[in-house]
């Protein structure tokens, strides 16, 4: 972004549609894309959060969470911008990607954590 110019804010009917193509967990409510990810205890949500916070500090674009002992909700809107722009898009989408991501469904040498004992479960995912 060049300094002077402005980021593309997106209408709300925009915002649904991107959502409901590209992000369908999350929603747009009071001027900003959120979205609830439940966890298993404590841990699990300590790493969601430690997970968002890297990519935000990565990106350079930074949401604001709330969280409790199972649930972490992130809600990310452009200050600058004043309202949803692409940064919010791609910042929710690789959250996504990384929170969501279950290495054992790729069939790699990865196996993942194991889903059938509770002492490893951490995240409750949606697929």
């Amino acid at each position: 972004m060049t300094e002077g110019s402005k980021e593309r804010v997106y209408s709300e009917a925009e915002i649904a549609a991107r959502l409901q193509a590209d992000l369908p967990h999350w929603a747009y409510k009071d001027g900003w894309i959120r979205r609830t990810y439940k966890t298993n205890s404590w841990k699990g949500t300590l790493m969601v959060i430690n997970t968002i916070g890297h990519l935000a500090e990565a990106a350079w674009h930074h949401p604001d969470l709330t969280a409790s002992y199972a649930w972490v909700e992130i809600r990310l809107q452009n200050h600058a911008a004043k309202g949803i722009s692409d940064k919010d898009f791609e910042l929710a989408r690789k959250i996504e990607e990384v929170v969501q991501w279950q290495p054992a469904r790729d069939g790699g040498a990865l196996e993942g954590t194991p889903q059938g004992d509770q002492r490893f479960a951490y995240l409750k995912y949606d697929r």
